[in-house]
């Protein structure tokens, strides 16, 4: 019995000893935050004016975030029509939305008459092949080129800010640097810049004016871009040293984006050796022995499938490790 009691005290002891030695380690943590919050306040005591300051700035930063959060709404709220003709203006073209509509019907009746017609498969899945081509097809083409239109205005994007900024130390106004822009640069740029100056011509806002160039533009500089005018419009500042700052995150992006493909080429090289390396065996052995890959083919069909599976599988996993977004 005294045993038990000894022993009962003594991992009561040590059960002490162990709570006393963590709430020591948790105030000497938690005491370098204790005291910086308390300088915060401290600060913010001493320069508010009983608060009255943090109370503005927190409104300020409230109007900030609240624009930030409006940049590029109302994607949701357009129809199927408005997509299809924001889908053309991103690609850069001058089309009648009619006129896709009725190439996309012309590429499902083609490709549906095709596999009826060749019999390449079950007639059953022609409706199902038709409609992918006609829908999948164009916005496969569209996309690309948008990609395209997008990569050209990013890559000299930073010198119109640089133009803006110019312009802006130079006394001009900030409508007079856009229509610099307009005129001056030749592209996608000049264009979206174009747009831009004639909707400030017909009196829209640049809230609306810049919403729907974001919808023909969808890119991360030009949204940067969007929310900096509208900050600026709102709560005031240096505009020439925002743009500034602005142009050296977008030339820093566009460096690293160079970078890119040299920080993953070793990467690259291994997918291609790991994802050729089975149809290479295979070549091999069918040179070597056809008869025993035959039967790979015959009997073991379904394991070529399961093979083709993983390996894809494989492939989409060390492709998606390396496709880093910027």
């Amino acid at each position: 019995m005294s045993q038990t009691v000894v022993m009962l005290s003594v991992i009561a002891g040590l059960g002490l000893i162990m709570m006393i030695m963590l709430g020591s380690v948790v105030i000497v943590a938690m005491r370098p935050r204790l005291r910086m919050k308390q300088r915060i306040e401290a600060i913010g005591t001493l320069s508010g004016g009983n608060g009255v300051t943090a109370k503005a700035e927190t409104r300020r930063q409230k109007r900030i975030q609240d624009k930030v959060k409006s940049v590029g709404e109302g994607k949701d709220k357009d129809s199927i029509a408005d997509r299809i003709g924001y889908a053309l203006l991103q690609a850069g073209l001058q089309v009648d939305i009619k006129v896709i509509v009725l190439i996309c019907i012309a590429i499902s009746v083609v490709a549906t008459g095709f596999i009826l017609v060749s019999g390449v498969a079950h007639p059953a899945i022609a409706p199902v092949v038709g409609l992918v081509a006609g829908v999948g097809l164009p916005k496969m083409v569209l996309g690309l080129m948008a990609s395209r239109r997008q990569s050209a205005f990013t890559n000299n994007f930073a010198e119109a800010i640089d133009v803006i900024v110019r312009g802006i130390r130079s006394g001009l106004p900030v409508g007079e640097t856009l229509s610099i822009i307009s005129r001056e640069f030749h592209g996608p740029i000049g264009e979206e810049f174009t747009m831009i100056v004639e909707g400030q011509r017909l009196g829209m806002t640049l809230d609306d004016i810049l919403v729907r160039a974001l919808k023909r533009l969808p890119t991360a500089e030009f949204k940067f871009f969007a929310i900096v005018l509208q900050i600026q419009r709102q709560t005031g500042g240096n505009l020439a040293d925002t743009l500034e700052n602005l142009s050296e995150v977008l030339r820093d992006r566009k460096r690293l984006k160079a970078q890119l493909p040299a920080l993953s080429s070793e990467a690259n090289s291994s997918a291609m050796i790991i994802a050729s390396l089975p149809f290479l065996v295979l070549l091999m052995l069918s040179v070597v022995n056809p008869e025993y890959v035959k039967i790979l083919f015959t009997e073991g069909l379904h394991l070529v499938g399961i093979g083709l599976g993983m390996m894809a599988f494989g492939v989409a996993v060390m492709w998606k490790m390396i496709n880093f977004d910027v």
